[in-house]
């Protein structure tokens, strides 16, 4: 299997940043939260996904979200995407989904003026009345890379500066 990216954390002070705007009022346990960061792993030499933890303990019932910023960019090599889907014992016993179905991590996602800081934004969607509950360093998400390829036509050329959602607002290149 070709080695392909490389898990890092952002820096404390982007993590910080990122983690009082998405639970404010919490600025006091930003520093000790960064800390606990636990970098993605597969779990088994077979498996294919990269176990997403979180880094806080939360509980979700039936219908709540929440926005969880991973502390965590990754660098990939030109020509691979990283997809992250729920953990799925989560999205089985919960319905536990991420809000935009699949995440897309492009190769220059981690150039982003963000850092390249990759959030989770996640539903319990339980029809049974299951409220969710994830203590910090529980996995929630997994992350597979995988190739893609261009059509031979393709004529990308510009640079990303933003974040997410940021390829739809590009600029070209002159």
């Amino acid at each position: 299997m070709p080695a392909v990216a490389t898990f890092l954390k952002v820096s404390p002070s982007q993590f910080i940043s990122d983690y009082t705007a998405a639970f404010p009022g919490t600025a006091n346990d930003a520093a000790a939260v960064y800390e606990r960061i636990i970098l993605p792993e597969r779990a088994t030499r077979g498996s294919a996904g990269y176990d997403f933890h979180s880094p806080v303990s939360f509980s979700l019932a039936p219908g709540e979200s929440i926005l969880l910023p991973t502390g965590l960019r990754v660098l990939i090599e030109p020509g691979w995407v990283l997809m992250l889907f729920p953990r799925s014992s989560l999205g089985f016993k919960y319905r536990f989904q991420l809000d935009n179905s699949v995440g897309i991590i492009d190769s220059d996602y981690s150039n982003a003026k963000n850092e390249g800081h990759m959030f989770l934004r996640m539903t319990n969607d339980s029809r049974t009345g299951k409220t969710l509950t994830v203590s910090a360093g529980d996995a929630v998400a997994q992350g597979i890379f995988v190739p893609f390829g261009i059509t031979t036509d393709d004529h990308a050329d510009a640079e990303r500066t933003g974040g997410f959602g940021s390829t739809s607002r590009k600029e070209k290149n002159p």
